[in-house]
């Protein structure tokens, strides 16, 4: 089904894959072996990232993009930290969507005074705002500001637009801050993976089953990581464009960096359709180019798949899930419980009945992934004259867009779904990170959204209550709910799948979005509700710092989530403060008391109160070792150790709430994507490595003399000492590549201290 080549490829006419280490077939279609580097230049990755480039070279890029998007529990944060940098106005198109928070039951006012900030901000600084309810962020970014050749960056971790030839890249929030105030997005030229589509997939099969077959193939490996996914290849011509965007979402879940395809005529009837046929432009690789490496996909192999609780790499296909229902159940409850509080416990095995067969609770199709047009259609056309049940299962429908749904009301797919039972929603994005048709305890639901993390469906460990999640494909959810709950495959069904014509209505958008772009109203108040907080004050960093090791977390992978949860959080989102207080709340209860012990200890520090009993034993070591201290001048700060920390959301929150609450750094061997290191680093953290997961424990602190010469000099190693139980001794750290600014936004503290510091 799919197969990963072990070296760099080349790809003939945009067609024909020839390996690397196969020179004599490289030579019968090239006439000779292509010169590597020159062929590098033939991807369409790097004509698109040269156009957009500002450096003067491509080995280090400093990115400016066409637009940005936030939706509303990101944008108020993002807009906080680029008016404390130096903002008067959007230099870019920046749409603001409100898609998260749009449920104001959850956090009352709270919610709605957000959203009145941005609508207030879109005038003031020229903004797009788009209302409650209206639109996923990336529908509407899909519909209405996606271009071939153009690339856009979010504040959400799947903003993809690579169906659309439209390289996305979804980062923390100061990423889009520097955009907002004219700095560039600055990276290392990333390396190009094809992923090679031949064949068409069979009756029944989605575009999740595609992506979650993608996700478990490259996921574990990090095959992909922080790379560009470039899809090329015959079989992309045998889908439709609503199904390449719902493979293209999913390319998130593999922890790549951006993604682009190949264009053709039906993108350009797609965007035609949405009014911009001038965003249309032909793409594809030019007859010779080099990619680092393949993912072969024969789409005609795919199955209908599931994605186990909890991670969208967890994935089997539901034929080998049924036949091996018992061992697998087992398998996926042990490692999930491994996973979660103790406090609760995953219970799997129940779902398997005594006929042998799986059956769950509850089935969701939702958002940016599951709530398209064309999914919805399959889903309308399953349930089309049948009943979801009246027993324990639930089933609803979100869909992405109010054209979408408009379209679905007039060709009758939404009678359809509700005369079965299931209940058809807002356009909201709720379900994909707990806010949203959250499952009871002890529940299993299968869902066509994004991800489904420890707690990411809004259940409380903490408090006893675990549901689990699995991911599905829209059409195989529908086909369960058909039969009630049992777990079905779509391509068990025999249904007739053909999707009804879609008519794109634009005038709801046109009565609807706030569209400021180039039209700033300078004088304009900026509408700020009681809970919109400015950042505090964040600290520079001094020339030695000396961290307290806080929280030691040993999972394989730590997620943003686990980080800060989701869900009921998302209303603090506007108040750094009061949002801190729930940091690492599923993950280790007891770390806010801690890093607020820590904080003290500097509050003391600065205050001249002198050094704590605590700090000072562990610099009583230190002296004992040999090693030079200057306590008074030293900041103190905490730090978390995990393995692998920040896989999944692109949230900042995740790095700032530790700021904020007196963290000075990350341990960690290595870090799960860039756009985490980045929010770290853009908050004044320092991105640390080490080689042994051994190399630190909890309260243990860790001294790092000269840390800031260690920085402004570009050096990548720093000289390191662990104060273990009483004792001091040489804890070799690392700091990574970092650019020349990321070295001076941790000098001087954060992002905005940086920008302060440069006026």
């Amino acid at each position: 089904m799919l197969r990963l080549s072990s070296h760099g490829v080349y790809l003939a006419d945009g067609n024909r894959v020839i390996e690397e280490e196969d020179i004599a077939q490289l030579k019968a279609v090239f006439g000779s072996v292509p010169d590597k580097s020159a062929s590098r230049k033939g991807t369409m990755s790097y004509g698109i990232l040269k156009a957009h480039n500002t450096a003067d070279g491509m080995d280090q890029l400093a990115i400016r993009f066409d637009s940005m998007t936030s939706h509303d529990i990101t944008y108020v944060g993002i807009i906080q930290t680029a008016r404390a940098s130096g903002m008067t106005e959007f230099p870019l198109p920046y749409v603001l969507t409100n898609c998260h928070n749009s449920l104001c039951a959850v956090g009352g006012t709270i919610n709605e005074d957000d959203h009145m900030f941005a609508l207030s901000a879109a005038r003031k600084y020229g903004g797009i705002y788009v209302p409650t309810n209206l639109a996923v962020i990336h529908s509407y970014n899909r519909e209405m500001m996606a271009g071939c050749g153009r690339m856009i960056l979010g504040s959400d971790s799947h903003t993809r637009y690579g169906a659309l030839g439209t390289m996305a890249v979804g980062e923390g929030g100061g990423e889009l801050a520097k955009q907002l105030v004219g700095r560039t997005y600055d990276m290392a030229y990333p390396e190009v993976v094809a992923i090679y589509l031949t064949g068409r997939p069979g009756n029944g099969v989605g575009p999740q089953d595609v992506a979650l077959s993608i996700i478990s193939s490259v996921y574990a490996s990090g095959y992909v990581k922080n790379k560009v996914m470039e899809f090329v290849g015959p079989g992309i011509a045998a889908l439709p464009v609503e199904f390449r965007n719902g493979i293209d979402v999913m390319t998130t879940e593999t922890t790549c960096w951006s993604s682009i395809w190949a264009t053709d005529e039906p993108v350009h009837d797609y965007l035609s359709l949405h009014g911009r046929p001038e965003a249309y432009k032909a793409l594809s690789p030019e007859p010779v180019a080099y990619y680092d490496g393949c993912v072969y996909v024969d789409l005609s192999r795919v199955e209908p798949m599931i994605a186990m609780p909890m991670h969208p790499s967890y994935a089997y296909t539901i034929r080998e899930l049924k036949e091996n229902a018992a061992d697998i159940l087992h398998e996926v409850e042990t490692r999930a419980n491994s996973q979660i509080a103790s406090t609760a416990r995953l219970d799997l095995m129940s779902k398997l009945h005594s006929d042998g067969c799986i059956y769950v609770d509850q089935g969701i199709v939702a958002g940016c992934s599951g709530g398209t047009f064309d999914n919805i259609a399959a889903v309308a056309a399953i349930l089309d004259g049948q009943s979801c049940g009246n027993g324990t299962f639930t089933m609803s429908v979100y869909p992405g867009s109010m054209p979408t749904y408009l379209e679905l009301v007039r060709n009758g797919s939404v009678a359809k779904i509700i005369e079965s039972g299931a209940i058809f929603r807002e356009c909201f994005c709720g379900p994909c990170f707990g806010a949203g048709d959250t499952p009871a305890n002890g529940e299993f639901s299968i869902r066509h959204t994004t991800r489904n993390f420890p707690n990411r469906e809004g259940s409380k460990p903490g408090e006893g209550q675990m549901a689990g999640v699995a991911l599905m494909d829209a059409r195989s959810i529908a086909a369960t709910a058909r039969n009630g709950g049992r777990l079905t495959a779509a391509t068990e069904l025999d249904i007739d799948y053909e999707i009804p014509q879609y008519h794109f209505d634009g005038s709801i958008y046109q009565k609807r979005v706030y569209d400021g772009w180039g039209k700033p109203e300078r004088d304009a108040k900026l509408k700020f509700g009681p809970n919109i907080k400015d950042w505090p004050q964040m600290p520079s960093l001094s020339d030695d710092i000396l961290l307290r090791v806080v929280s030691y977390i040993s999972d394989p992978v730590t997620t943003t989530d686990e980080l800060i949860p989701s869900g009921e959080t998302s209303s603090y989102r506007s108040n750094p403060l009061r949002l801190a207080e729930f940091t690492l709340s599923r993950k280790d209860p007891g770390y806010v008391h801690a890093a607020k012990a820590v904080l003290a200890m500097e509050r003391d520090r600065e205050e001249g109160k002198g050094i704590s009993l605590e700090a000072s034993a562990a610099y009583a070591a230190l002296k004992d070792a040999g090693i030079a201290v200057n306590p008074e001048d030293t900041v103190i700060a905490s730090a978390i150790y995990a393995n692998k920390p920040g896989d999944g959301s692109a949230r900042e929150q995740a790095a700032s709430c530790q700021r904020v609450l007196g963290g000075g750094a990350n341990i960690a061997i290595e870090y799960a994507t860039k756009r985490y290191r980045s929010n770290c680093i853009n908050w004044g953290m320092l991105p640390l490595l080490v080689k042994d997961p051994g190399s630190v424990a909890k309260d243990d602190w860790v001294f790092i003399p000269g840390i800031r010469n260690v920085l402004l000099d570009g050096k990548e190693e720093a000289e390191a000492y662990l104060v273990h139980e009483g004792r001091a001794a040489a804890l070799p750290v690392s700091l990574g590549h970092l650019t020349e600014a990321e070295r001076e936004i941790l000098a001087d503290g954060c992002l905005i201290n940086y920008y302060h510091r440069d006026k």
